[in-house]
């Protein structure tokens, strides 16, 4: 009798797990990978190659293909995503969840996948085939980090030092002392959000006191990356939120909208970027006192803050940061930088990938859009609910440059070719 109900019950265990993945194979049969209605330079393609995922942040491509990726909230219980193309028809076909946790950050360096949660950093092992071995018990690397939900976001690099760097956003827009339009003498929260800390990569159970604060005065840097060309970090910048409700005497509400830029900086220890205390105003190309620590968008401020090495729109959202280092791409490619946004302008542009070429290590000409049109929308002129909104970016071992969604939870894969090759 025992024998019979064993054997039931593990018939009924292996139907629940075949449903279980004929669901996500049925859920992308019909619609990944197919082609990405995406406005890309000539000789670029993308297809969606796995949909309906759920909210989805960053994520990171495996030497053989596999996909590691990271979700906004949990799902069944779980917090990552591991997609595997198992007939290798380009659709990624079989999915394994794991980690108790929601958040952004996710990376793979050595024999270890490295993966934030919102308030610290855990690592799991790796097999050769760079699967993660014992899912329900990862290592914590870091812990204690402020988590006040609003941009709560922990985005992390790793350099070729064992260093790790995670980023800690701002909860305060400005850093103003309640009930008051003014700044607080030196914003105390600078103390531990605002910035970036290092920490060791093998090291356990950090916190802040453990860590060096490696650069702050950035406001939320939910886009970083490690340069494996120049050796160094870079970081985007979530600008503040409007001037005009506080200070309408200075600025408009036309000003809020075009104010302040977003940006990217390269960084180095020690530097300060100035948040709250500056803003960069990209019209006037130049650094600005706020105006809760006195400015009225006329006074600029001395050489003491670094000045970011690109500008862009205000409210644009740059949520990911990735140097390419790929093979697949034209030249021009070579050690740029790509930026996901994940929202619009003033001007009416956003939700797109845009792209900096760099030179020497250095930006060599103008930010330009590379892939748009992720909403299916005009932007100016809506008719409908967007598609989809660029959260993440990671490169494939083939140069492919993968995009995951936060809307759908849709995962786009863009290549190059050369015609008639």
């Amino acid at each position: 009798m025992n024998k019979i109900v064993l054997r039931v019950t593990c018939l009924l265990c292996a139907i629940t797990a075949l449903a279980s993945f004929s669901v996500f194979n049925n859920a992308n049969k019909n619609t990944a990978p197919f082609p990405a209605n995406l406005k890309l330079p000539a000789g670029f393609s993308a297809t969606i190659i796995a949909d309906s995922l759920g909210s989805l942040r960053h994520l990171v491509v495996t030497d053989h293909g596999d996909i590691y990726v990271k979700l906004n909230s949990i799902k069944k219980g779980n917090g990552i995503y591991f997609l595997s193309d198992t007939n290798h028809d380009g659709r990624l076909d079989k999915k394994k969840s794991f980690a108790k946790y929601p958040g952004t950050g996710i990376k793979i360096k050595g024999q270890y996948l490295y993966s934030a949660s919102n308030t610290g950093v855990y690592r799991y092992k790796l097999n050769d085939k760079q699967e993660v071995i014992d899912p329900d018990n990862p290592e914590l690397i870091v812990q204690g980090l402020v988590d006040k939900r609003r941009d709560n976001s922990k985005s992390i690099a790793l350099d070729d030092k064992d260093n790790l760097y995670v980023t800690v956003g701002s909860y305060s827009d400005a850093c103003r002392q309640t009930g008051s339009g003014q700044g607080i003498p030196g914003c105390p929260l600078l103390d531990s959000v605002g910035g970036i800390w290092k920490f060791k990569a093998n090291k356990l159970n950090q916190s802040y006191g453990d860590g060096v604060h490696y650069a702050k005065g950035i406001k939320n840097a939910v886009g970083i990356d490690w340069n494996t060309s120049t050796k160094t970090l870079f970081s985007t910048e979530h600008g503040r939120g409007s001037f005009d409700d506080k200070f309408p005497q200075y600025y408009t509400a036309k000003q809020s909208a075009d104010l302040p830029a977003e940006t990217l900086y390269e960084l180095h220890q020690g530097v300060d970027a100035g948040w709250p205390f500056i803003y960069y105003d990209q019209i006037q190309k130049k650094k600005m006192l706020a105006p809760e620590y006195g400015g009225d968008g006329k006074i600029t401020v001395e050489d003491k803050y670094i000045d970011p090495i690109a500008a862009f729109p205000a409210h644009l959202a740059p949520n990911d940061l990735l140097f390419y280092t790929g093979n697949m791409f034209p030249e021009r490619y070579k050690n740029g930088a790509f930026l996901a946004f994940h929202s619009q302008s003033s001007q009416k542009i956003g939700y797109l990938v845009a792209f900096v070429p760099f030179k020497n290590g250095k930006p060599s000409g103008d930010w330009e859009i590379f892939a748009d049109n992720f909403t299916g929308q005009n932007l100016a002129k809506p008719t409908g609910p967007f598609q989809y909104r660029p959260i993440g970016l990671a490169q494939g071992p083939d140069g492919a440059l993968y995009v995951a969604d936060d809307l759908k939870g849709a995962i786009f894969k863009i290549t190059y070719s050369v015609k008639g090759k």
